[in-house]
């Protein structure tokens, strides 16, 4: 249940009826609140989650992707809406349809983050030699596939991926900023003596550098999450012997917000798409340390954290160094205040009423 899915689950309660088609479907990882909807409604998975192999390595499997998300048949509907960070907006479609297509981010394997995921040293020789023969084609089918003729309208889920979007697929899209639940963050703020991060275990995440950061600051560092780079950061943990740093495995909600309300701050060092995560530590009244690229900069207002750069150990052990020293102080209401903007209505209404528009204009059109 990641930033994806959570969207997932509200444009599911916007449309409850709806059909829903996935690459891969696994319900016993999902949240009980959207299994339970999900059993409501039709969810047709498309072949890759047949074999348990395809399931757990889906990356590797990348340029058979574009071909599992077409042999869909969605000629039947009307609208369809995609949320897509890979190869969802590449469904096909009847001409005469309305596609809306909620972008988190253009196909990030392929793109910009092409050396985190297939990186000399991050898989074998062999995937990164076949990763680097399918770039050019992968990426020539993601842009192919974002044309006016096959996407009604893009949504973008910041500024910064709304620029990726134009750059990449030479086509401009409205920014619909995603939410957190913030209802669920808002237990009695008690500062702990730790600094936290929630996420999961991927390349970008930089948890490695926050790693570096507070084995050699000696400061306390919780980490939730789990992922594909999660042996990696557990050696790197062990090996700079750096019994400050926890990592809190399978923590249950209410735990979760616990340790949001106690953290000193919530540390957030990557280059991220949106960042739900900050949202949830600032409508817990903890200030958040981001890298200060990316989606981070649109929600991380100055009086509710500190943005750094460069994308540095040293630049994020200053960061944390102005909060432990009490340079830099931050109030707990003017946190809470920042996060209350990102509610689940304001997105769901924003939505729906351009979904109700797309419809309406691809219904004037076939009138003239």
């Amino acid at each position: 249940m990641r930033g994806g899915e959570i969207v997932f689950e509200a444009l599911l309660d916007l449309y409850p009826d709806a059909d829903v088609f996935t690459l891969i479907y696994e319900p016993r990882k999902l949240s009980p609140g959207l299994q339970e909807k999900l059993r409501r409604t039709s969810v047709r998975a498309s072949f890759l989650n047949v074999l348990k192999l395809t399931r757990k390595f889906y990356r590797q499997f990348l340029p058979v992707l574009p071909f599992a998300i077409r042999s869909f048949d969605l000629y039947p509907y009307d609208l369809v809406i995609s949320s897509s960070h890979c190869v969802a907006k590449g469904v096909k479609k009847r001409p005469d349809a309305t596609h809306v297509s909620y972008i988190h981010a253009p196909m990030r394997y392929m793109w910009d983050r092409f050396d985190d995921y297939f990186g000399k040293g991050r898989v074998s020789p062999l995937i990164r030699l076949v990763a680097l023969v399918c770039r050019p084609f992968l990426r020539a089918w993601d842009r192919r596939t974002a044309r006016a003729e096959r996407i009604d309208v893009l949504l973008s889920n910041s500024d910064f991926i709304g620029q990726e979007i134009e750059r990449n697929y030479g086509r401009p899209a409205r920014t619909l900023y995603p939410f957190a639940r913030l209802e669920r963050f808002r237990r009695p703020r008690q500062v702990g003596n730790y600094y936290l991060m929630v996420g999961a275990f991927a390349p970008y995440k930089m948890t490695d550098q926050a790693i570096e950061a507070f084995a050699r600051l000696s400061l306390p560092l919780r980490i939730v999450g789990s992922g594909q780079d999660e042996a990696r950061l557990f050696a790197l943990r062990d090996r700079l012997h750096a019994r400050n740093i926890e990592f809190v495995k399978s923590p249950d909600n209410e735990r979760i917000e616990r340790l949001y309300a106690e953290c000193k701050a919530f540390i957030f060092p990557g280059k991220e798409d949106f960042g739900i995560t900050p949202l949830e530590a600032m409508a817990s009244g903890a200030p958040v340390i981001a890298f200060g690229e990316g989606g981070a900069c649109e929600t991380v207002s100055p009086d509710a954290g500190i943005l750094y750069r460069p994308q540095t150990v040293e630049a994020l052990m200053e960061a944390v160094l102005e909060i432990e020293t009490g340079r830099r102080y931050f109030q707990e209401q003017n946190c809470r205040k920042r996060a209350a903007f990102f509610t689940e209505s304001r997105f769901k209404a924003e939505f729906q009423e351009v979904v109700e528009k797309a419809l309406s204009e691809k219904a004037d059109r076939k009138r003239t």
